[in-house]
């Protein structure tokens, strides 16, 4: 397994004006997960989260172009759940039935390691969210932390619909 901290890492930190509970939610919630993860233009088909330690995470991200509709599927394992502060899960590029596939397979460059990790910490501010993440094996360049940094405004977006 490559080692994710010699890569670099995406770290985005966000305020929301929402509770944590309702932060932690859109994190850990399939259905709350559907309406904004991905960058934009990006729908979520599938997302199947058994948050636990050892549980298991499915999600399939589809994308229009010009060719047509492109799937992407990831899989990963819940490491660490602490409620309403703290999610560590891995993610790796798979088959829709949850096999690890080879990055360079997808498309991605030479040295893109099979697995990286995503940190998720939630801190209650006034009664507003500070949220960090860490996506650690990814450069901050990436089109992966752009594309976070896309789905955080998709998230903001879908926060203020539900505070309506």
């Amino acid at each position: 397994m490559t080692d994710t901290r010699d890569l670099g890492s995406v770290v985005i930190e966000r305020l929301f004006d929402a509770p944590v509970d309702l932060i932690w939610k859109m994190w850990t919630e399939a259905e709350h997960f559907k309406q904004w993860y991905g960058p934009s233009g990006a729908s979520i088909r599938t997302a199947t989260m058994d948050v636990r330690v050892g549980g298991r995470r499915l999600v399939c991200m589809e994308m229009q172009t010009p060719n047509g509709t492109m799937q992407m599927w990831f899989t990963g394992e819940y490491r660490e759940v602490v409620s309403a502060k703290r999610l560590v899960y891995t993610e790796s590029m798979s088959d829709e039935n949850g096999n690890v596939v080879s990055p360079t397979d997808m498309g991605m460059p030479e040295g893109h390691p099979d697995t990286t990790e995503v940190t998720v910490e939630l801190e209650d501010v006034g009664g507003r969210t500070k949220m960090v993440m860490t996506h650690a094996g990814i450069p901050a360049d990436s089109p992966g932390g752009i594309g976070w940094e896309m789905a955080f405004d998709k998230l903001n977006a879908y926060i203020e619909g539900q505070n309506r």
